[in-house]
């Protein structure tokens, strides 16, 4: 079966507010963004997270429909080329957006594809659903406001989707994860991906279990949000994009709403201090779902907090969290 999707990148001012989305239909599509970034950014972000949304499906096709010929050159023509010089153009200058092409590299291993150049803004279907959603990231970025995320792939009902429908993308931003509070998120996002590659989602730390023990999905989650308290793994973009769900929220004490993809790149940015958790509880509130609450201590004192962790395609993400600075 070939899994047939449009993507696109959107930037206003290109650097500037941007987004990016792929789309298969109206139940299969993301998108996600930047406060600052360029169009083509986006767009290779677009076929980026597309492959890692569907690699839990290699053994489809993927047919990418794609308006921009800089991505399907850099990706089809230029990049064996680019990695023998060690990611230099033929001038010896470095490759622009390296960070995104290495990524995409990776993701490429395995998986069969095909690109078709589209004329972007002539009535093409596909391509119209992916820019509009891509610009409406980007408008959402410049307005201060949410914007939406999609369903992801992975539903029953989309192509190629299983009934348990994983999503895999790991691999597009606080409190603990807000923005008044200086000892996480709190500085804005201006910085773009590293260069670090995403493990699996098992990276626990060795001493975080006895030898021989089989930690219930409690201690498992508990465990995982110890790890994100630590300033090295909050810096590292890789590990976030796994231990983040691609639908990632968290509502700030100030109000606002950050997605994935902003939590992303403000954690790069300013990764915070140390924080210990003090652990009140940890719930089943589903069968797949664990609610956690604790307190955290840090040099800039302490909050209540709580996550929500879902088992997502056999891995624990964290969903959505929330906290509130202590008196």
């Amino acid at each position: 079966m070939t899994i047939t999707a449009a993507a696109d990148g959107s930037a206003l001012g290109n650097p500037g507010p941007a987004g990016w989305a792929w789309y298969v239909n109206d139940d299969c599509w993301r998108a996600g963004g930047w406060p600052h970034g360029t169009n083509n950014q986006g767009e290779l972000m677009a076929v980026l997270d597309l492959f890692r949304a569907t690699a839990h499906v290699p053994q489809e096709d993927l047919h990418i429909l794609c308006d921009s010929q800089y991505v399907i050159n850099c990706i089809t023509k230029w990049m064996p080329g680019w990695k023998r010089k060690g990611w230099r153009k033929a001038d010896g200058k470095p490759v622009l957006n390296v960070d995104l092409l290495k990524d995409i590299d990776r993701e490429l291993v395995g998986r069969k594809y095909t690109f078709e150049w589209v004329r972007g803004h002539a009535g093409h279907d596909l391509n119209e659903a992916a820019d509009e959603r891509a610009r409406a990231v980007a408008l959402a970025y410049q307005q201060g406001i949410a914007a939406r995320s999609g369903p992801g792939f992975g539903r029953a009902d989309a192509p190629g989707a299983s009934a348990a429908g994983a999503d895999s993308d790991e691999t597009g931003e606080p409190d603990f994860f807000s923005e008044p509070e200086p000892d996480l998120f709190s500085r804005p996002e201006t910085d773009f991906f590293s260069e670090r590659e995403p493990d699996l989602f098992s990276e626990l730390e060795a001493d975080a279990f006895a030898p021989g023990s089989d930690p219930s999905p409690e201690e498992t989650v508990e465990a995982l949000e110890r790890e994100l308290l630590r300033p090295d793994v909050r810096s590292d973009i890789g590990r976030i994009g796994v231990l983040l769900h691609p639908e990632f929220m968290e509502i700030g004490s100030s109000g606002r709403v950050w997605t994935r993809d902003a939590m992303m790149m403000s954690l790069e940015e300013s990764p915070g201090s140390p924080m210990e958790l003090e652990l009140i509880g940890a719930e089943r509130i589903g069968a797949d779902t664990i609610l956690l609450t604790y307190r955290s201590h840090s040099r800039d004192g302490a909050a209540l907090r709580s996550s929500v962790w879902v088992l997502d395609g056999g891995q624990w993400r964290l969903r959505f969290h929330q906290g509130t600075p202590e008196a």
